[in-house]
C-alpha cells in the first residue's frame, strides 16, 4: 500500500512539474518593468507561434527563436507600437504562419470553407445515391411489342 501511495504522489508531482514547465519559458531578464506593457506582451506572445516548436506559442516555448521573438515583441511595445502594429510587424517579417489563430483572408478562404463544402458535396452524393438506389430497384415491364421482339430473337438463336 505504501508503494502505491508513493507511486501516486510521484506521478502527481511529475504531472504538476510538467504543467509548470511553460511558465519557465519567459526568462526573468525578458520581463518588462511596466506591468501593463508586460501583460500586453504576454497576450501577444500567446498569439504567436514558435517557428521551431510549431505547436506552441512563443510564450510557452523555450527555444532560442521564441526568446528572440518575445524580446522583439517587448521592444516593439516599448517603442510605442499598438498590439495590431506589433502583430503586423511580426507577420510581415515571418509570414502568416506565425499566427496561432490564422486570419480569414481570400488566400485561406478555401481552408476555412473546406469543411462546409465537403459536407455539402457529401450530402448531395448521399441524396443522389439514395435516389438512384430507389429507382434502380424497380422492375420494369416489357411492352407486348418488346416481348414479341425478344421472343423472336431468342427463337432465332435456337
Amino acid at each position: 500500500m505504501r508503494r502505491w501511495i508513493i507511486g501516486v504522489l510521484t506521478a502527481a508531482f511529475g504531472l504538476l512539474n510538467m504543467a509548470l514547465l511553460p511558465v519557465l519559458a519567459v526568462q526573468p531578464d525578458e520581463i518588462l518593468d511596466d506591468p501593463v506593457l508586460e501583460e500586453r506582451a504576454r497576450e501577444l506572445s500567446a498569439e504567436l507561434r514558435c517557428m521551431v516548436c510549431q505547436n506552441q506559442s512563443i510564450d510557452d516555448s523555450d527555444a532560442e527563436l521564441a526568446r528572440d521573438l518575445r524580446i522583439l515583441v517587448r521592444d516593439r511595445l516599448k517603442a510605442g507600437d499598438s498590439n495590431e502594429e506589433v502583430i503586423a510587424y511580426v507577420v510581415d517579417r515571418y509570414g502568416e504562419f506565425v499566427l496561432l489563430k490564422p486570419r480569414f483572408s481570400y488566400r485561406n478562404a478555401l481552408l476555412w470553407g473546406a469543411p462546409v463544402i465537403l459536407l455539402l458535396v457529401g450530402g448531395v452524393l448521399i441524396v443522389t445515391g439514395a435516389r438512384r438506389k430507389k429507382t434502380g430497384g424497380a422492375v420494369l415491364r416489357l411492352s407486348a411489342e418488346e416481348k414479341k421482339r425478344l421472343d423472336q430473337i431468342l427463337n432465332d438463336r435456337e
